[in-house]
């Protein structure tokens, strides 16, 4: 295999290895709900989950009965608005769940800057809510049950820190339940916590629960995939997907100490953190399909349960867990909870992704713009490789040079395949050449363009970054396709300074690859094809200075 069929067979694998890194972000990591003893029991409780559709069933040690929900589109309540330093979300007083929430930090697009990213809905076009309740054989309220609050606004004021929303629920039998939600400048996470004061004058007992109900999403944008679904964390497997489809096929029903549970899209994400890590908190799932719920599209279900309370009668108890409703960032999701921060996904590659990030955040706090960081870690990686790659373009100055004699034995032996090969393999040890030793340059960069792609990609901080001049977002494609233009022209520069195929129609196939190139980049993140671009013309540079000198002193290298 000469130099040029390496390139085909590399371009090949590149394309292959996103093919199959993006399946595997979609198919290969499947939850495997653990498999319990069946009782009466639970027979009853799944009968009734079926029943109220939307509520979760309690596990076997809490009560066995539960309030029915009907399974059908629910009448809003009165809405809550709620205005921090970086949210404006709706509390529905009808379950107090929120069914609303812009993230004020991060527009639609930089031409509508003053329209912000709703990650939560419920106005028709999606479903994506918070919901909420407690779970118990006595009266309690659920998320379909209609709470009270004492104002219709609540903002964050200049100087505070803290917000906090109470909504109540009570019963004339003397069971009050507030629901509390607590709101922290500069922070996306909310602490959300029942206060239950039981005067019932019987000993109550119940869990609550948080869940996130949403209609489904493929997560494609063009030709780009991202993974959109579920995900769930425990000590064993820190980050591990449960899909619409994994929903559909069967319920999960974990206990967990220690764990979370989300859902994901692109950039974003909501997640339900529990109260406290040493607790075991129960985690599920339900699909409700439309025909048989009622409701107006399918809906998938994550949620989980806490630890069960027995509260005397006179008594008070608190049930509290976390919500997280907002951007990926990384360092932010670490301190929360174990693994959350590996909802921002970087695929098989993330030993090679997570240094790749460190460079570009570093090199951001030097120049204040992702574009230059990308063009300093390229010129990094070229640095750290030189060696090699200086190795790989002798080698491929030496098979230039040798070319004229090569070409002479391809018409000699055009009709002896064999003794043409022989020839040439002769040649190559005369002039101790490594045929392959120009393609390991090209086989090294495949992996790190993978990772910086899903860098790229996945990372929510280069989301809308500028770069120079039109490249307002690194983060989409070029709008005026002038990067992936130019660098087809520096692979087309490339190929003249390298050997020409000894085989015309791979001569032909070689000059089509700058053109497939292109128009395969042109769909990619400005931000990678300036990657590509950069170490491009870095690779010339070097290929053109090294033949220069092997030229000059007429040595071939030897």
């Amino acid at each position: 295999m000469d130099t040029k069929q390496f390139i085909l067979v590399a371009a090949l694998v590149l394309v292959v290895l996103l093919l199959w890194d993006a399946w595997q972000r979609e198919y290969g990591e499947r939850a495997q709900p653990a498999v319990e003893n069946e009782t009466a029991t639970d027979r009853a409780q799944d009968a009734q989950a079926a029943a109220s559709a939307d509520v979760p069933s309690l596990p076997a040690d809490a009560p066995a009965t539960q309030t029915p929900v009907t399974t059908r589109e629910k009448e809003n309540g009165r809405r809550i608005e709620v205005h921090t330093d970086l949210f404006r979300l709706h509390i529905d007083t009808r379950g107090a769940g929120i069914d609303h929430a812009e993230l004020l930090d991060y527009p639609v697009s930089p031409e509508n800057k003053d329209k912000p990213v709703q990650l939560l809905a419920n106005d028709g076009t999606k479903t994506y809510i918070v919901q909420g309740g407690l779970l118990s054989n006595n009266i309690a309220p659920t998320h379909d049950d209609r709470f009270t609050a004492a104002r219709d606004n609540y903002v964050l004021q200049d100087g505070k820190d803290v917000l906090e929303v109470p909504l109540t629920w009570e019963q004339d039998n003397g069971l009050v339940v507030r629901k509390i939600y607590e709101f922290k400048r500069d922070s996306y996470l909310i602490n959300v916590r029942y206060e239950v004061t039981n005067d019932t004058g019987e000993t109550w007992v119940g869990r609550a629960y948080s869940q996130l109900n949403r209609t489904g999403a493929n997560g494609r944008r063009g030709m780009v995939y991202t993974y959109t679904g579920g995900v769930i964390s425990s000590p064993e497997k820190r980050y591990e997907k449960i899909s619409f489809d994994d929903m559909e096929e069967e319920k999960l029903d974990r206990t967990i100490t220690n764990g979370w549970v989300a859902m994901i899209e692109h950039y974003f994400l909501s997640a339900l953190v529990p109260g406290s890590r040493d607790a075991a908190y129960r985690y599920y799932t339900l699909y409700l399909d439309q025909q048989s719920s009622g409701f107006a599209e399918d809906r998938y279900v994550i949620g989980m349960t806490t630890p069960r309370q027995d509260i005397a009668a006179m008594q008070s108890g608190t049930f509290q867990h976390q919500l997280y409703i907002g951007p990926k960032v990384q360092k932010e999701l670490k301190q929360i909870a174990p693994g959350l921060e590996l909802t921002v996904d970087y695929g098989v590659l993330w030993f090679l992704a997570k240094p790749l990030f460190w460079c570009l955040e570093k090199f951001h706090a030097l120049t204040g713009n992702w574009g230059w960081s990308i063009v300093l870690v390229t010129l990094m990686l070229k640095i750290l490789f030189y060696h090699l790659s200086a190795a790989g373009y002798r080698s491929m100055a030496n098979m230039r040079r040798v070319q004229p004699r090569l070409m002479a034995l391809r018409d000699r032996y055009k009709n002896d395949r064999a003794k043409l090969n022989q020839a040439m393999m002769d040649i190559y040890k005369k002039e101790k050449i490594n045929p392959l030793g120009g393609c390991f340059p090209i086989l090294i960069q495949i992996p790190v363009f993978i990772a910086l792609y899903w860098v790229l990609l996945e990372s929510v901080e280069l989301r809308q970054a500028p770069f120079i001049f039109w490249l307002d977002d690194l983060s989409t494609p070029d709008p005026y396709f002038v990067l992936p233009l130019v660098m087809g022209a520096t692979m087309f520069i490339q190929q003249k300074l390298n050997p020409a195929p000894m085989d015309p129609v791979q001569e032909k196939v070689m000059m089509t690859l700058p053109v497939v190139f292109t128009v395969f980049f042109a769909f990619f993140p400005s931000g990678l094809v300036l990657y590509w671009v950069v170490n491009n013309i870095l690779s010339i540079a070097q290929q053109w200075l090294i033949t220069r000198n092997l030229e000059r002193a007429g040595t071939g290298g030897k």
